[in-house]
């Protein structure tokens, strides 16, 4: 499995935009979907957009409208852009193999921490 580093995060202002990075070891061609993840303290992971390779997209209801996922297989990443951002969206942000993360045993990157406060 490709290992996945993120980054981008940081501490904004609500209605403030991140720009996330998800950079893989090695080519992400082969995987169908690629998603982005996020836990609060407290609170068990979620899985908040998805991309497949032929680059259609889905997003869970809280971000819909708000965040957007992309993914660009030359350069082995995917990106998150996030705008309008609420307090209830701080939390660890994490990238994974859609298909890989539901394993208890599945390899989490470091993640990137995003904070939305005033």
């Amino acid at each position: 499995q490709v290992q996945l580093v993120e980054s981008g995060g940081g501490l904004v202002q609500p209605g403030g935009s991140l720009r996330l990075s998800c950079t893989a070891s090695g080519s992400i061609l082969s995987i169908n979907a690629m998603g982005w993840y996020r836990q609060a303290r407290g609170k068990q992971r979620e899985l908040v957009a998805t991309i497949i390779r032929a680059g259609s997209t889905k997003y869970a209801d809280s971000v819909k409208g708000r965040f957007t996922i992309s993914r660009d297989n030359a350069k082995n990443t995917v990106y998150l852009q996030m705008n309008s951002l609420k307090p209830e969206d701080t939390a660890v942000y994490y990238c994974n193999d859609v298909g890989l993360a539901p394993n208890p045993d599945a390899y989490w990157g470091q993640g990137t921490q995003v904070t939305v406060s005033s």
